[in-house]
């Protein structure tokens, strides 16, 4: 598995534990809002917002929570006003990293976000600096546990996926984002995802060999997932095995 896969691992299981805390459904409800005041109610005649209700339902939130933050981006129940931007800059090594934000203050947001970069040795770019670097993609993560790679392979592929990989637990399957639907719902006919979204995934991976580069991206990614205004982190790091696991020990 590699130092990305392993970090992907490692939120999601953070991400479990933020659940428990609601930080996760707070999320996803600014995901549902936002999908809703862009293009309408309607999960059927809006792709954005049927994305956002599939994973908050993967994520286990609550139907009425989902209805509600529907009804909040339509301005049926009164909602906070929020906007969202993209942040650029590159991490300790040269690393890639693209910040998503849903913000009700821009100004706190991006004030707020240029100190993560500076304090944990990283650096913010100009737009467009990194989001070349990066294409947008529909990602199933699925327990191993749970579907037979083979089992798999026959359910997603005539459904329109695009790859499969796998880790020590988990698969994941990629996907276009048009075709993101159809495989989500081949996917739920059998079993549950551990995660469903569109994401922005990596042309290409640069390795971050160096133990300090290593420890300090690492303290930078995870205080820019912590902020509450961040929605989604994506970089294209890869730390070696052996760096990972000391990391890990420490």
């Amino acid at each position: 598995m590699s130092g990305h896969s392993k970090w992907a691992t490692i939120k999601r299981s953070k991400a479990a534990v933020d659940a428990k805390k609601g930080k996760i459904f707070t999320r996803l409800t600014k995901e549902i809002i936002q999908a809703a005041k862009t293009g309408g109610g309607n999960p059927e005649l809006n792709s954005r917002l049927r994305t956002a209700v599939n994973a908050a339902r993967a994520a286990n939130m609550p139907q009425d929570n989902i209805k509600r933050a529907i009804m909040k981006g339509t301005g049926e129940l009164a909602g906070e006003a929020y906007e969202e931007i993209v942040y650029e800059g590159y991490g300790p090594g040269g690393v890639a990293i693209m910040v998503e934000i849903t913000t009700d203050n821009k100004n706190r947001s991006a004030s707020d976000i240029r100190s993560i970069f500076t304090k944990r040795n990283g650096n913010m770019g100009e737009p467009g600096s990194v989001a070349w670097m990066f294409e947008k993609k529909g990602q199933i993560v699925l327990n191993k546990s749970e579907i037979s790679e083979d089992d798999l392979l026959s359910l997603v592929l005539e459904a329109g996926a695009e790859d499969i990989t796998s880790d020590e637990t988990t698969f994941t399957v990629t996907v276009e984002p048009n075709h993101f639907d159809n495989v989500f719902t081949a996917v739920k006919s059998r079993l549950e995802p551990v995660s469903a979204e569109i994401t922005m995934v990596p042309k290409t991976v640069m390795t971050v060999d160096d133990p300090k580069n290593a420890e300090a991206l690492l303290k930078l990614l995870e205080s820019l997932e912590d902020h509450d205004d961040v929605q989604k982190v994506h970089s294209n790091f890869d730390i070696p095995d052996e760096i990972m696991e000391s990391l890990k020990e420490n």
